[in-house]
């Protein structure tokens, strides 16, 4: 393929891209270079212009000014078919695909390979399973995508953009809804890309992921490139502050004292799914539950929340007995939860702030259980204040950013102040200041008594934040570490129980 025999060393250049929406500049004259055999990060808090310049340059978007070239000659996409036949592909952090068919249909979806007028399925399978081996990928082409987890969706992706053999890569933040080990293989296959001479943009809120992978990283903030660094030439601490513009006062705050008085019992919980969970969680104390992805985190607290059943066991408030059969249950008695998916199963995108807001509690916020503008709005009112949600929030949640939209979630289970708050995955796909200002949040509703439950894939986060640790390996409680006792290393021991090895979900 052309892109295939272009020279190593190749470069991308973009000069002076503009886009603006609404007479809003979201990218000021941005100059971008994409060297081949090279991994540029990309940082920036959410609304820099990140999304909108990778997106320009894949094709899917149209700059208002400024152009680009591919060695030296011009390069105006007029979508992204057209750019992926110059050798330029992106990877969403949205996987995209039909679940019934199958992983070789997907992958060639829109141009299958034909012999004489019908599907060349052979052809397809064996350039399908080319591919994810080339990656180290253990997936039947031929099995359909739907059961298959996030992780192997993700690495699909990737064997789907490079079955082209493109030029230059566009990841966007392709470990967002991955945990350490599934991150781990993304990373790998990019050093892959990187050896054969694909020029690479990695962009993501994990600076760790940046430092390692990354030969240089750039910086945008309002929609400016206001800083870049060769990587072995830029520790944390700077990439935060080009990126915000300010130090971030509390990433190395510990949590505030709890008290003692126990606020929620579980005991013996288990189901199809996990089994002999058993704490107590005290009144102002958080509670961080690490595990490898399937380990059984999340079906956990869902079963907690009611939003999934639990066949054994008995969860107490205080210490009274409740029966949690629905999420209306865990409501009444005092448990909500933060999902960890706020744009499928936690916001109504194209309802405004107060509106998601208002929902759980519509029945509750007035006398004859029908709620009215003015409630909506004094609530939404409120909780923006509480919160520091920005952003016009009687436009649709999904036009604002994703740390902002996250704050929406929270607001949206704290318009009654509960006796438990679980969180799953409460900084995912946000920003270093978003992620900051909802640390700040987790720890003052901790200090004014409600206990808290964070899920985190990001073991950082959970040791930053808890004041002790839950550990979860196949569906069993492995361990209960208090924060002095939860090292990382210790925690992953816990994580991987003796003789086995963890296995991505296929």
């Amino acid at each position: 393929m052309q892109q295939g025999k272009q020279a190593a060393g190749g470069r991308l250049v973009a000069t002076g891209l503009r886009k603006q929406y609404g007479g809003v500049f979201v990218l000021k004259g941005v100059d971008f270079t994409i060297t081949r055999g090279r991994v540029t990060g990309l940082i920036g808090e959410n609304g820099a212009g990140k999304s909108t310049l990778s997106s320009i340059i894949a094709g899917i978007r149209r700059p208002d000014g400024g152009a680009m070239t591919i060695d030296s000659v011009p390069y105006q996409p007029s979508g992204p078919s057209d750019a992926l036949d110059q050798g330029v592909a992106i990877i969403h952090q949205e996987i995209k695909m039909i679940p019934e068919l199958s992983v070789a249909e997907n992958m060639f979806l829109g141009r299958m390979p034909t012999r004489r007028g019908a599907v060349a399925r052979r052809s397809m399978h064996d350039q399908a399973r080319a591919a994810l081996d080339q990656l180290g990928v253990r997936v039947d082409p031929r099995r359909p995508v739907a059961g298959l987890s996030t992780a192997a969706q993700q690495e699909i992706e990737i064997a789907r953009a490079i079955i082209r053999r493109p030029a230059f890569v566009i990841f966007d933040e392709p470990s967002a809804s991955l945990g350490n080990q599934e991150t781990e293989r993304v990373l790998e296959q990019i050093e892959l890309l990187r050896a054969q001479g694909s020029g690479v943009v990695y962009i993501s809120h994990r600076l760790e992921e940046i430092s390692r992978i990354a030969d240089d990283v750039v910086c945008l903030r309002d929609g400016r490139s206001v800083a870049g660094w060769e990587a072995a030439d830029v520790d944390r601490d700077a990439m935060i502050r080009a990126m915000v513009g300010r130090e971030l006062a509390e990433r190395n705050v510990g949590p505030p004292p709890h008290r003692d008085r126990t606020v929620m019992q579980v005991r013996s919980l288990g189901s199809t799914r996990f089994t002999g969970i058993d704490f107590d969680l005290r009144e102002g104390e958080i509670l961080g539950v690490s595990g490898l992805v399937g380990a059984g985190r999340s079906e956990i607290v869902r079963a907690l929340a009611g939003a999934d059943r639990f066949d054994t066991g008995q969860v107490l408030i205080g210490d009274v007995p409740v029966r949690i059969r629905s999420v209306q249950d865990a409501i009444t008695a005092g448990i909500v939860m933060v999902p960890e998916d706020r744009k499928t199963q936690g916001l109504n995108l194209d309802r405004r702030g107060g509106e998601n807001m208002t929902l759980p509690w519509e029945s509750r916020l007035t006398r004859s259980g029908l709620i009215t503008d003015r409630v909506v709005r004094d609530t939404q009112c409120r909780m923006a204040q509480e919160l520091d949600i920005r952003g016009d929030l009687d436009a649709p949640v999904g036009l604002l950013s994703g740390g902002n939209q996250q704050k929406v979630l929270l607001a949206k289970w704290l318009v009654r102040t509960p006796k438990v708050l679980i969180l799953d995955e409460p900084t995912r796909g946000v920003d270093v200041g978003a992620k900051d200002a909802i640390y700040t949040i987790i720890r003052s509703l901790a200090a004014s008594g409600v206990g808290v439950v964070v899920v985190s894939s990001e073991l950082e986060e959970v040791l930053l934040l808890a004041h002790r640790v839950l550990i979860v390996a196949g569906g069993r409680q492995t361990g209960l570490l208090d924060r002095a006792e939860a090292t990382p290393e210790r925690v992953m021991e816990l994580s991987v129980p003796a003789g086995r090895v963890p296995v991505a979900q296929r």
